[in-house]
């Protein structure tokens, strides 16, 4: 089958990518019904994006408890929560290979369905050891639902012919906001064990709701997996190392931009806290507003995508969230490091999702993969990497990193446009 989005190598730089052409062409020839059909299907993947948030905010909210019932010291919860990410990173190339294989549709209802089942196991385990057994399985089901998801969306993407892919992580993002706001709401009402429970049933019924529609939609072409078979093999060759360094350079940016994420998630009220001398509801406020400007600009990603291009949204967006970072990094006053953090929000919004498409676009569930790692390899070592600065100059200085992040995540994407 001809590759409909592959990036071809040396496109002139002043010119649309072939992504960005074909998605062009197929949205002026797609039949409305064929939209209406593809566009059940993506309501029903944004309701796993959704659940995907909500399942990893309820479990985030309860982790002091969970810390206590087993008796953690604070490095062994960090051993314990890396099991998460060792998890992850251990199913997302598996993942790829089955997506490819049996379609990444089943693959995205498996993978939701086992976190949706491991999201309750922390709650009865009683020693360190367990807890990092069960959050084996539990990253296992993460990393494997963004994979398996993403891979979809990027299917979707490609047959309604328009650059959607930030309104799938707008799903996520809203379902970790009300993952989290549910879960401090009710923290005074039910146990941790009740709490998740009751999040992992949820997650189960979202699963098999969404999932018997997204089954019943018609196949989707894949995307990024073969060659045109008119192609010789040098020049089929050639294609594929040359995708192969696309997807490395879409998975560096996503690298960079979850760096970011990573650090804010975790350092933000602390740096309002101890820096800005904000008082504790002022420095929440500080996560909230960051969470609310990257949702509502991944809402409108597709909106301006579509107007200003996928290529220069990324650029203007990590320049955006670079200029936020330094101001909410030095700025002495708690509305402007609030306002720094909005425009980080903004910045940052649709930089992951639009990475993950252009590597779908171009290696299909691989890409997909590899790119997903590394952008979750980016929030892992975003966090103790501002904290092993923060010890050594200041936390302030610490998270202009972020800044210099956010300005290579613009960047990188040039390099994407001009191969």
């Amino acid at each position: 089958m001809p590759l409909r989005n592959k990036i071809r190598p040396h496109a002139p730089a002043d010119r649309p990518s072939p992504q960005s052409r074909s998605i062009s062409a197929r949205s002026r020839t797609v039949p409305a019904s064929a939209l209406s059909t593809w566009g059940a299907a993506r309501l029903a993947l944004t309701a796993f994006f959704a659940v995907d948030g909500l399942l990893f905010a309820a479990w985030v909210v309860r982790i002091p408890d969970i810390r206590n019932q087993v008796s953690a010291s604070h490095g062994a919860l960090g051993l314990a929560l890396l099991c998460v990410s060792a998890g992850a990173v251990a199913t997302m190339p598996v993942v790829s290979r089955l997506c490819l294989r049996y379609g990444s549709r089943p693959i995205t209802v498996a993978s939701l369905a086992l976190l949706a089942v491991a999201v309750p196991l922390p709650a009865h385990t009683h020693s360190v050891p367990a807890l990092g057994g069960v959050l084996l399985l539990f990253g296992a089901g993460y990393g494997g639902a963004n994979v398996a998801m993403n891979s979809a969306a990027v299917e979707i993407v490609s047959e309604l012919g328009r650059p959607v892919m930030p309104s799938f992580h707008a799903g996520y993002s809203l379902g970790g906001l009300l993952g989290a706001g549910a879960g401090g709401l009710l923290a005074g009402t039910l146990t941790a064990a009740q709490w998740l429970a009751a999040a992992g049933l949820l997650g189960l019924v979202v699963t098999a709701l969404a999932g018997a529609a997204l089954l019943r939609s018609p196949a989707a072409r894949p995307v990024g997996t073969a060659s045109a078979a008119s192609s010789s093999s040098s020049a089929r060759g050639g294609t594929r190392g040359a995708g192969r360094v696309l997807v490395l350079l879409l998975g560096l940016t996503a690298f960079c931009t979850a760096y970011g994420e990573g650090a804010i998630a975790d350092w933000t009220t602390v740096h309002l806290t101890d820096d800005v001398r904000a008082g504790a509801q002022a420095a929440a406020a500080g996560y909230v507003a960051y969470a609310l400007a990257m949702t509502t600009g991944r809402i409108g990603g597709t909106w301006l995508s579509v107007r200003l291009g996928q290529h220069r949204v990324m650029l203007l967006g990590g320049f955006t969230a670079a200029a936020g970072m330094l101001l909410a990094a030095l700025a002495p006053l708690v509305p402007l490091a609030l306002a720094g953090f909005v425009l980080v929000g903004l910045g940052l919004a649709n930089l992951f999702p639009l990475a993950i498409a252009q590597a779908g676009a171009v290696g299909g569930p691989r890409g997909v993969a590899l790119a997903s790692t590394l952008g979750y390899g980016g929030m892992l070592i975003g966090p103790p990497v501002i904290g092993f600065l923060a010890d050594a100059t200041s936390l302030p200085l610490a998270l202009t990193t972020v800044a210099v992040a956010a300005t290579a995540a613009a960047l990188l994407p040039l390099a994407v446009r001009r191969r």
